[in-house]
C-alpha cells in the first residue's frame, strides 16, 4: 500500500515503537527526506538508525515550512500533556494525526487541534518491533477514506491492521492484543519453571519452553485452522497431553483466568482514559 499523503510526516517520539515504525516506513519506500522527528534523546539503537537514514532527531520542532501531512504521536501517555500541545500548533487543515499512546482518547487530542481535525487512535503491540505486530485503529468522524488508507499504510509497516467500529472497543483491544504479548511471555516463563520442576536442566528447560511457544505461535500464524483444532490435533485420547489439558481446562483454569485477566486490563484501560 502506497503512502499518498501531502506534506512531510512528523514523528513525535523515537523510542522502540517509533523506531520500528520508522524503519518499516523506509523499507516500504517512504523517502527519508519527507520525515521530521521530534525526540530530545532517542535510545542509542534508534539514534544509530536515524544516522543511517540521514534523519535528524530534533529536541523541539518549533516551525515547519509546510504543515505536516501526517503527525504520528509515539510518546508515552504520561508525557502527552507536556509534548502534544506545541506539536498540535503545527497541524494544518489536511493533517492526519495518528496516536499510539495507550489510554489517550480521541477527545484528548481534539481539544488541542483545529475543528474537524482528522484523528486516529491506534493500538499496536510489541511484536511490531519485528514486523509481526497487529494494530487496531479507531477513527474520529473526520477521517476520510483516504485518511484511513494512509493510516493503514503507515501501521501495516509493522504488521497487520484492523479497524474497530467504536473507540469504546479500544479498552478491550488494549487488554487483548496490546497487553497480550506479556501473557504469552508469562506462558513461556511458567513452562520453563514447570520443566525445571519436572527435573530438567535449567538451560534445556529454557530452550524447550522458548522454542515450543515461538514455534507454536508460528504454526498458528501459518495455519487456517482454528486454535481449538490445532490443540485437538496434538491431543491423543487418554495420552499425556490430554492428562495435562485436563488440569489446564478444569473449572477455574486457564480459560477462566484469561477472562479475568482481560477484564482487569480492560477496566484499567478505562480508568487511565478518564
Amino acid at each position: 500500500m502506497a503512502f499518498t499523503f501531502d506534506g512531510p510526516l512528523l514523528l513525535v517520539g523515537a523510542g522502540k515503537m517509533g523506531g520500528a515504525m520508522l524503519e518499516g516506513w523506509i523499507a516500504r519506500g517512504l523517502d527519508p527526506s519527507r520525515i521530521r522527528v521530534q525526540d530530545p534523546a532517542p535510545p542509542p539503537e534508534i539514534a544509530a538508525l536515524l544516522s543511517r537514514l540521514g534523519v535528524v532527531a530534533e529536541p523541539v520542532i518549533g516551525e515547519m515550512r509546510e504543515p505536516p501531512g501526517v503527525i504520528v504521536v509515539a510518546v508515552k501517555p504520561q508525557l502527552m500533556d507536556a509534548v502534544f500541545p506545541s506539536v498540535a500548533r503545527l497541524s494544518g487543515p489536511g493533517t492526519l494525526t495518528v496516536s499510539i499512546a495507550a489510554g489517550r482518547t480521541l477527545a484528548s487530542f481534539e481539544q488541542h487541534l483545529p475543528a474537524r481535525a482528522a484523528i486516529v487512535r491506534a493500538m499496536p503491540n510489541t511484536p511490531a518491533a519485528i514486523g509481526r505486530g497487529i494494530t487496531a485503529c479507531a477513527p474520529n468522524p473526520h477521517v476520510t477514506a483516504d485518511g484511513r488508507a494512509t493510516c493503514e499504510a503507515l501501521m501495516a509497516a509493522v504488521g497487520e491492521v484492523v479497524w474497530v467500529d467504536s473507540e469504546a472497543a479500544m479498552d478491550a483491544v488494549t487488554a487483548v492484543s496490546g497487553s497480550g504479548p506479556a501473557y504469552v511471555f508469562l506462558l513461556a516463563e511458567c513452562l520453563e519453571k514447570a520443566a525445571i520442576a519436572a527435573g530438567l536442566d535449567p538451560a534445556l528447560s529454557r530452550r524447550l519452553a522458548r522454542a515450543t511457544v515461538s514455534g507454536s505461535g508460528e504454526l498458528l500464524a501459518r495455519s487456517d485452522l482454528d486454535a481449538s483444532v490445532l490443540r485437538q490435533n496434538v491431543t491423543s485420547p487418554n495420552g499425556t497431553t490430554a492428562a495435562a489439558l485436563a488440569v489446564l481446562m478444569a473449572e477455574g483454569g486457564v480459560e477462566d483466568l484469561m477472562k479475568k485477566a482481560v477484564l482487569a486490563g480492560e477496566g484499567r484501560s478505562r480508568e487511565l482514559a478518564k
